[in-house]
């Protein structure tokens, strides 16, 4: 009996995955080599997944309780025992460290999505409808940019705070709600150039519902604006929550990166000379942030063509230096 040709099996039989050479396995590949090639993509991943690490095991491996006092020595300085020092109260700087990263950054990404999703809803929303409802929201829209978002984020959170609403769940939702504005008008404006293409109208003629056509056939064309917007919504929501609790709006009994550097300011922890107790989160605050933007720049750089046919180009070789011709003015002869 002959034995059976395996040549033409296909090359990939587990299901899920796709074969190689397949235009999905292309894709992936390139995305994969585009992202292994590109230093601030691998900086920047590898801070955030640093940090998310930290956020997941950081309450688990502290070696102290973050709010217990008088481990240590009032305002101690770094030691063995205590590696970031200890705050005035003796509460290990280290252990508060590792505790608050996941709350800044729960409420950060919670922050930034809640305010992308409002944003998606009423751009979209108001670049394909147009008439009467792109009016309102964007009247709506224009109210909130005209607004200075500082004092009307102060203004809620004094509000809230004076009805007892504290916590980084309320500092997310009043971020979003002053935050969205920004990417709504982006959304808009990249509806508008896309509501108009072929394949909307093929999707209008098939009789696909407005809801289909925004969000399954307009979207997943915005996808990298989408991703920037969340990736700057976030950092946007941080640098908020941390300025509300560094003038005492948050929640001061609980331990973020923010209530760390309130504390430390109200204790004047500069004037002391204490710089390990408030250097350390300023620190964490900028990390996560320049691996943000390093995470957005490599999306971006991936998702746009321009920019990879620009790096695949090579540099342009330096152009001889050709010998001058001498001068012969003041040459006597040359001179009749």
């Amino acid at each position: 009996m002959a034995a059976p040709d395996l040549s033409s099996r296909p090359p990939s039989i587990v299901p899920g995955v796709p074969a190689p050479g397949t235009p999905d396995s292309r894709h992936r590949n390139a995305v994969l080599a585009a992202l292994s090639d590109s230093p601030a993509a691998l900086i920047g991943t590898g801070l955030l997944a640093l940090f998310a690490v930290v956020a997941v095991v950081g309450p688990f491996v502290a070696p102290y309780n973050p709010s217990q006092l008088m481990v240590g020595p009032s305002t101690g300085a770094p030691s063995a025992q205590h590696w970031l020092g200890t705050t005035q109260l003796g509460q290990d700087i280290f252990s508060q460290l590792l505790v608050g990263t996941r709350a800044s950054l729960e409420m950060a990404v919670g922050a930034g999505l809640l305010t992308n999703v409002i944003a998606v809803t009423v751009g979209l929303t108001a670049g394909y409808v147009r008439g009467w409802v792109d009016d309102i929201l964007s009247t709506l829209a224009n109210v909130f940019l005209i607004i200075p978002a500082l004092p009307l984020l102060i203004l809620i959170s004094t509000y809230a705070a004076a009805f007892g609403v504290r916590g980084t769940t309320v500092t997310a939702v009043v971020v979003a709600l002053v935050g969205w504005p920004w990417g709504a008008r982006a959304f808009r404006a990249q509806m508008l150039s896309l509501r108009n293409r072929d394949f909307v109208m093929a999707a209008r003629v098939s009789g696909e519902s407005q809801f289909r056509i925004i969000y399954s056939e307009i979207m997943p064309n915005m996808l990298s604006i989408i991703v920037a917007n969340v990736i700057f919504a976030t950092l946007a929501a941080l640098v908020a929550e941390v300025g509300l609790e560094f003038i005492g709006l948050g929640d001061t009994s609980q331990v973020t990166w923010g209530t760390m550097l309130y504390w430390a300011q109200t204790n004047a922890a500069l004037l002391n000379g204490a710089w390990f107790w408030f250097v350390p989160p300023g620190l964490a605050i900028g990390l996560f942030a320049v691996g943000l933007v390093l995470t957005n720049y490599a999306i971006d750089e991936i998702t746009n063509p321009r920019l990879r046919t620009l790096r695949a180009m090579p540099a342009p070789a330096p152009e001889p230096i050709q010998p001058q011709a001498e001068s012969t003015i003041g040459d006597s002869s040359t001179i009749a």
